[in-house]
């Protein structure tokens, strides 16, 4: 549930609001109670926007999941959101991504050698968001790896969780009491 912010009920929306509300919830599998929807959600339409491109970028492009995880976890580190780091840090590991990788982005320590592609998709994201800019030299690397496509949609995940990190952030949003992953350092 959001400390900030009220729950928003429902019922003291109006019917184009509520259909927005009702797709959120759709798309969530549960009301906007909890999480960066139930920050949201105070904008109804802007939250089932959101949600949709959510349910479009985790099930309709083609990046794999450990890339799309990878870039959520590297979102969350760069804005200290424990949020996003509690629900995406598990399943990257379960995507196959190493617990020294995954225990050295939350940890902010140097990383660990890592396959190629990896590597190259972890210099391009932390680059990209600790200085909003990329070099020629790491965005080739990306591209060697991801392809254009794969970069772009690797760029946009990231993007995608810095914006629902924000969120829960501002929010300061409880994390769930039946987390398995070490609480995020901020």
């Amino acid at each position: 549930m959001a400390r900030r912010m009220p729950i928003v009920n429902r019922e003291e929306l109006s019917p184009e609001q509520q259909a927005a509300y009702d797709e959120v919830a759709g798309i969530r599998g549960r009301p906007p109670e909890v999480g960066p929807s139930s920050v949201m959600i105070h904008n109804p339409v802007m939250a089932a926007q959101v949600n949709r491109l959510s349910a479009f970028l985790m099930t309709d492009i083609d990046l794999p999941e450990k890339f799309k995880r990878l870039a959520a976890i590297i979102a969350a580190r760069s804005i200290d959101c424990r949020y996003v780091w509690n629900a995406h840090a598990a399943a990257g590991r379960q995507a196959g991504l190493d617990d020294a990788l995954v225990d050295a982005i939350r940890d902010k320590k140097p990383v660990p050698a890592m396959e190629p592609d990896v590597a190259a998709a972890v210099r391009y994201g932390t680059e990209l968001t600790g200085q909003n800019k990329v070099s020629q030299e790491t965005f080739d690397a990306a591209v060697a790896v991801l392809g254009y496509r794969g970069t772009t949609e690797f760029t946009t995940v990231m993007g995608y969780f810095r914006l629902v990190g924000l969120n829960a952030n501002a929010g300061d949003i409880d994390l769930p009491a039946d987390r398995t992953e070490t609480d995020l350092p901020v």
